[in-house]
């Protein structure tokens, strides 16, 4: 099934270049990323030291190519389709995906070619199963919104409740979202300064004097965590009669306003910060808002943390053409490979990674290939 996935990839070589298998080199390169390699020397390295394991399942005709090879094909791959064969593969394993999806950006920080600022990959995150659906790449972050755009179009989001940050708080993407039969919340900032601003006055009253006779509901968490205590109290009012049509009508589907105050003391200092959130038919109390706004984080902590200090993704230097976003891609397909795991679910990422190195029984069960006939 893995290398099926690959079925759709034009091979941009030609003549003599093609002297190694496109879709071998793919399996060689994921086999390493995910037994620990970070860049094309380590992927070149490993697959020279399983040149043996490897030809059960690869014929290798030409035997592992250079770092130098790996490189300048994944240079030249089509990184659109690199990403649609991820889609289609995590669409097989996933299946029909429930709950929060989150989408936010992440810089490449290595990835930055001279005059061409960093790449920014814009994710999707199912935070239930833990599973990236789906990535879009830009350079530098100023794109970010046509590259979320393009992400929503690829994906199924019906029933799912889409969560992005402020950034994405954009008509356009409550419809596109809504179009797609899925719900939003979207984080309030600045970036839609009368609507913002009529919310916070509008919470900053209620708590001030109550809200009178509109329904709201209420939703507190207490977590204690290494001597850091943090308050999170959830504020969710569906009824929008307070606010003005032009604003109310402006978003598809929109159903209510909402609050997060998080209050955190750390050795007797006390912070608060206050967001706020509008949303769709999807949010409809303050336990689903603090659900969805939590769930939001899973992204960062779940999936940019782990590409950081697991696949030490920020150190990589690999920079030219479309190779950042090509391997970009490969980690993620090994995340996934990594996270479906059920031999060793308490083992973290690191030593899973460690184990498919040493343990090629558990490496051939991740990867899942058929020995050659």
């Amino acid at each position: 099934m893995l290398i099926q996935a690959f079925s759709i990839l034009p091979d941009p070589r030609t003549g003599p270049a093609q002297r190694h298998d496109l879709k071998e080199m793919i399996v060689m390169t994921l086999s390493a990323v995910l037994c620990g390699a970070d860049n094309w020397v380590d992927v070149a390295e490993w697959a020279s030291d399983n040149e043996d394991w490897l030809k059960k399942y690869l014929v290798l005709e030409q035997g592992t190519p250079s770092h130098d090879t790996f490189g300048r094909v994944f240079r030249l791959l089509d990184a659109e389709v690199f990403e649609q064969c991820f889609r289609r593969w995590i669409r097989g394993i996933a299946g029909n995906v429930k709950g929060v999806i989150a989408l936010d950006g992440k810089t490449l920080c290595g990835s930055c070619d001279g005059a061409n600022t960093a790449l920014h990959m814009v994710s999707a995150f199912a935070t239930e199963s833990g599973l990236c659906l789906g990535q879009e790449g830009t350079r530098g972050k100023g794109h970010e919104i046509v590259a979320i755009k393009a992400l929503l179009e690829a994906l199924t989001l019906k029933d799912c409740t889409v969560t992005i940050d402020a950034i994405g708080c954009q008509r356009e993407i409550a419809e596109k979202i809504v179009g797609q039969g899925g719900h939003y919340l979207l984080a309030l900032k600045a970036n839609q300064g009368t609507l913002f601003e009529a919310v916070a006055e509008f919470y900053a009253e209620g708590q001030r004097h109550g809200f009178g006779s509109l329904a709201v509901s209420r939703f507190e968490t207490l977590e204690k965590d290494h001597g850091r205590i943090e308050t999170r109290r959830h504020v969710w009012v569906g009824k929008l009669d307070w606010m003005e049509p032009s604003l109310r009508d402006d978003w598809k589907n929109l159903a209510g306003v909402g609050m997060v105050e998080r209050q955190r003391e750390i050795k007797g200092k006390v912070s608060v910060e206050r967001t706020f959130y509008i949303g769709s038919e999807g949010i409809s109390s303050a336990q689903t808002l603090a659900n969805a706004a939590r769930g939001h984080w899973g992204i960062e902590n779940r999936l940019h943390w782990v590409l950081d200090v697991t696949f030490r993704e920020d150190e990589c230097r690999v920079r030219t053409g479309h190779a950042p976003r090509n391997l970009s891609t490969i980690r993620k397909f090994a995340l996934t490979l990594l996270r479906q795991d059920q031999q060793y679910p308490k083992r973290s990422m690191r030593s899973r990674r460690k184990t498919a190195d040493r343990l090629t029984d558990y490496r051939e069960s991740l990867l899942d290939l058929q020995p050659r006939g």
